[in-house]
């Protein structure tokens, strides 16, 4: 009989498969709130939700997207809704951004870029797995792809493996 060498010998190894959750938001509301009485930044996409063109007054500005310290700055344009309005904050990204061309900007901690892809025809929900997977993303910034306005930050979210209790960022 031969020798065999390791447990499992021949047999498919099994795997752990794991779907990457993430969470988009918009800043706190007390910082639109600060913006919006004497009109001057720091905010951004706040409720994250497109405008109605000519019905919706916009309030435009400069805004640094970078929380971490240490981080470079790269201010840019950003619009703020001028009415008061609730920030989005949910475990997808809004319907109104997929059909705007976005780009998905990869980060590191540290505000170290990683990737940037333009979305095209793809899916925002497969670029932005695979950033976080493929990359390893700490976080991603969405930008308009056609001004580069700062539109959102969406955040890796801890998952909770179901059989064992462990959770995995």
């Amino acid at each position: 009989m031969p020798a065999r060498s390791g447990w499992n010998t021949g047999r498919a190894r099994p795997t752990l498969v794991l779907m990457t959750r993430f969470r988009c938001c918009g800043i706190a509301a007390a910082v639109a709130t600060e913006v919006r009485r004497p009109l001057r930044a720091p905010a951004y996409r706040h409720p994250v939700r497109t405008f109605a063109i000519g019905k919706e007054e916009r309030i435009l500005f400069t805004y640094q997207p970078f929380r971490e310290a240490g981080s470079l700055p790269a201010p840019g344009p950003v619009f703020i809704h001028a009415e008061q309005c609730e920030r989005y904050d949910a475990p997808e990204l809004p319907a109104g951004f997929r059909s705007l061309p976005l780009v998905l900007e990869a980060y590191a901690p540290g505000s170290a870029l990683l990737a940037q892809e333009r979305l095209g025809e793809r899916s925002p929900d497969e670029v932005l797995a695979a950033l976080f997977e493929r990359n390893g993303a700490d976080y991603v910034h969405i930008r308009n792809g056609e001004v580069g306005c700062f539109m959102a930050r969406v955040e890796r979210q801890a998952v909770q493996h179901q059989r064992t209790g462990i959770v995995l960022r």
